[in-house]
């Protein structure tokens, strides 16, 4: 069943609130931002109205498979970045893209295949494709005006296999966390349990990039945002292919420790075909499903006078 998104009077309270805290990202600290942007999400939750009243259902299954992929996620991640890292480039590379492809993969083979779901239960749809994507332009309008307009960018190779890497990583994030964990989590213990604990698994994943915790505290943040963003309309492309990977494509030019070569590209879209892959072959399944379960046409009888 797919995931309501909030009605009016939420969705302009929300819409709001993510505008404020990412015009508010180039003035406070990292882990401040980590601890002002959530509890001011709390104190919004409260306002009447502002929550969609959802019922909870409880399954183990769901969370089973949560801890799962995650755990298999973190495990890929700390092997390419901190067991190959940049000694063995190729082991790295093929650590990283195993970690995005579970991370893609796994949640729609459990949701189409394993629990006989549909794409658009873990954001994958087009029915309301038109106000996901007038969020979609708002938020990343804020952010590119706070962060990248003006910005005076390297010389191609130092900036274009960044931002295709960020392309390719912000799938896996808004599929996996956002239509995948959260939406389960929310499932489970409600919305704003959900999302809180969404964004902890968020911030708390970049271990395996070897992040240390200021950062986390900062990345929990700024979870809670892309998670209430996400909630305004439960469509990815709220988040993608604007908002999240302008983020980390941002990030990463500010922190300037990634050289990727042009090559880097190529290997991305690999990764990037499998994934479109995997979501084609769910989505013809997901259609021979559906008429299966119609069944065969009635064939019209002739009347005899």
């Amino acid at each position: 069943m797919t995931r309501p998104a909030l009605t009016a009077r939420p969705r302009w309270i929300w819409a709001v609130w993510v505008t404020a805290a990412l015009s508010t990202l180039p003035l406070i600290d990292g882990p401040v931002y980590g601890v002002l942007v959530p509890v001011s999400a709390l104190a919004v939750a409260t306002i009447p109205g502002a929550l969609p009243a959802r019922s909870r259902r409880s399954d183990r299954g769901d969370l089973l498979a949560i801890a799962a992929l995650y755990i298999a996620v973190i495990a890929l991640l700390r092997l390419a970045f901190v067991g190959f890292s940049t000694d063995n480039v190729v082991g790295l590379f093929l650590a990283f893209a195993a970690a995005l492809l579970v991370g893609v993969a796994g949640p729609v083979v459990y949701t189409v295949w394993g629990r006989g779901r549909s794409l658009a239960d873990i954001g994958l749809r087009t029915d309301n494709w038109r106000p996901a994507a007038g969020l979609a332009l708002l938020f990343a309008a804020v952010q590119f005006a706070l962060t990248l307009w003006g910005y005076d960018l390297p010389a191609p190779v130092d900036w274009v296999p960044l931002l295709v890497m960020a392309l390719v990583v912000g799938v896996f994030e808004s599929i996996f966390f956002r239509g995948f964990v959260q939406t389960r989590l929310e499932d489970q213990f409600g919305p704003v349990a959900g999302v809180a604990a969404a964004a902890a698994l968020y911030g708390l994943y970049h271990v395996g990039y070897g992040m240390g915790a200021g950062e986390i505290v900062f990345l929990f943040g700024l979870g809670v945002v892309y998670g209430a963003a996400f909630a305004l309309a439960r469509n990815v492309l709220v988040l993608w292919p604007l908002l999240t990977p302008l983020g980390s494509f941002f990030a990463n030019l500010e922190a300037d420790d990634i050289e990727l070569p042009w090559a880097s590209i190529a290997g991305f879209a690999d990764v990037l075909a499998v994934m479109l892959a995997v979501l084609w072959l769910a989505h013809r399944h997901e259609r021979r499903r559906t008429k299966a379960r119609s069944g065969p046409p009635q064939q019209a009888t002739a009347k005899v006078p």
